[in-house]
């Protein structure tokens, strides 16, 4: 799994400039337009959050866990609109600092090891793009991916009741992904070698599942599916309205951008870092079908 330092540049060292672009409980998954792009960004996260809830059967007094919280927008929206109480979870030092400072309860702790000891059990659960950073590209190669899976399975059946509900929002790969022996950063700009490669050093330490059906079967015999949905297209909408907030002019979060020349100068690996601020690659992976997107509703058996 992707360690501590391993999110540091994704989730923390961006904290700053995330929050200045997207807001302070800014939600930085895929949001949910089902084909109705005239909707705007924040009208489309709430539709998703909003479906979360349903899927979930939260209401008021539902205690809920939101693992791989990041900046709680989703525990924003049950407590204040379900009337619920949420624990959030994440690894990222930044992340939670933030949250804490806007009223919400995250702490630093790894989901996957969460025991009904920790903090009892919940009525729902939730993992919102958690699950891209479970397996490292070393645990793939070792063959242990799926049991990761698997463990990590046990664990929400651990945490819920028969009946619960758990919902999964994750990148996986797709039709069009290559062995992993071919990516490389010296491949064609617009090959999926090279665009998947930069994707290794923006998400370090991460590999992604084989389709939905991976994660599905990993999920049984203890949980039984109860929705599925590919979110690509508005995946591929959501990334595009994002980097027009990133870029959007602002004296402090340009300060910050200008902070991190130095470093761009001298440091190779971390140039392979902020391309994303030039390039896209998961949205050119979503364009390419070499990644897909799910919504997954689980119940426990």
């Amino acid at each position: 799994m992707a360690d501590k330092q391993d999110l540091d540049f994704t989730y923390t060292t961006i904290d700053k400039i995330f929050r200045l672009s997207m807001g302070e409980t800014g939600d930085y998954s895929g949001a949910k337009y089902d084909g109705d792009f005239s909707m705007s960004l924040e009208s489309a996260q709430l539709a998703k959050h909003k479906f979360i809830a349903d899927s979930l059967n939260i209401k008021k007094g539902s205690k809920v866990l939101d693992m791989a919280c990041g900046w709680a927008p989703f525990s924003k929206y049950i407590v204040q609109q379900r009337g619920a109480t949420s624990i959030g979870l994440t690894l990222s030092q930044g992340q939670a600092e933030a949250c804490q400072k806007n009223g919400m309860n995250v702490i630093v702790k790894d989901c996957r090891y969460v025991k009904p000891d920790d903090f009892g059990t919940f009525d729902a659960i939730t993992c919102i793009g958690g699950l891209e950073h479970f397996c490292s590209v070393e645990e793939y190669q070792a063959g242990k991916q799926e049991k990761i899976y698997k463990d990590f399975f046990q664990t929400l059946y651990d945490l819920l009741p028969t009946g619960g509900r758990f919902y999964m929002q994750t990148m996986t790969f797709s039709k069009n992904m290559v062995p992993f022996e071919e990516l490389d950063l010296a491949a064609p700009k617009d090959s999926a070698a090279y665009v998947r490669a930069l994707m290794v050093k923006q998400f370090s330490g991460s590999w992604l599942p084989y389709g939905p059906e991976m994660v599905i079967r990993n999920a049984e015999p203890q949980f039984r599916l109860i929705s599925k949905s590919s979110g690509r297209l508005d995946y591929i909408e959501t990334i595009g309205q994002w980097r027009k907030k990133f870029r959007k002019f602002n004296f402090k979060k340009y300060c910050l951008f200008l902070s991190l020349v130095p470093r761009y100068i001298i440091d190779k690996e971390f140039r392979h870092l902020v391309a994303i601020f030039r390039v896209s690659p998961n949205r050119v992976c979503f364009e390419k079908e070499i990644m897909d997107h799910y919504r997954l509703v689980f119940e426990k058996i």
